[in-house]
């Protein structure tokens, strides 16, 4: 059963407006995100698909997995793409210590030079999201959340949320993990060739 929202709605996002949850709605640009790489193979069909479609993206990536990938780092980078600190061991906030919580978050800052962070799950207490603040840090969520981590949900019922939720301005989370390369590789060239029917482009956060 489905425990996530597919999409965050307005009314929600506008009663805490120091995380970024979306952009530009009037600008006919959307921000793609890809979470919890890098991930050699399924990072390098990413980029391949990206570039195809001249689209930009953002990755959210953890600092131990950069650490064993640099390479792959400085490729996006110099492909013109952003990247953004996800701390260094994908911790959830909620069930770790404050203190071990931003000493991962530093930890990652040593391999992912980046102003962006998003917390995995999308968890962030109160104290936490303070200090991640005052490290000067933009806290980056979501308002489409397009469920390609879900191994109970078919390709045809993630593509529905992306075309139903899809509009100015969004920010789309994917993840360019092992788990979700199978999903991968039947979503986003549907989804892609669906933004370039509607007139939209993809632009990286920074």
């Amino acid at each position: 059963m489905k425990t996530y929202p597919d999409h965050i709605p307005s009314w929600f996002t506008d009663r805490f407006t120091s995380f970024l949850w979306h952009k530009d709605r009037m600008e006919p640009v959307v921000y793609l995100t890809f979470d919890d790489g890098p991930t050699p193979e399924v990072t390098a069909f990413v980029l391949e698909l990206l570039k195809s479609f001249y689209f930009y993206a953002t990755f959210f990536w953890i600092g131990d997995c950069v650490k064993k990938n640099p390479a792959i780092y400085k490729d996006v980078l110099q492909k013109g793409h952003a990247v953004g600190n996800h701390t260094h061991n994908h911790l959830n906030s909620w069930s770790v210590l404050r203190s071990r919580y931003l000493r991962n978050v530093d930890k990652a800052a040593r391999f992912i030079e980046s102003n962006l962070f998003r917390p995995p799950y999308g968890k962030l207490s109160y104290r936490k999201y303070k200090a991640i603040l005052e490290r000067g840090y933009e806290i980056v969520l979501w308002d489409v959340l397009s469920g390609d981590f879900d191994t109970n949900r078919k390709p045809a019922s993630i593509l529905e949320n992306l075309y139903a939720n899809t509009q100015n301005g969004s920010i789309i989370v994917f993840h360019d993990s092992k788990k979700c390369f199978e999903t991968l590789k039947e979503v986003l060239p549907a989804y892609f060739s669906f933004l370039k029917e509607k007139g939209l482009t993809s632009k990286s956060l920074v």
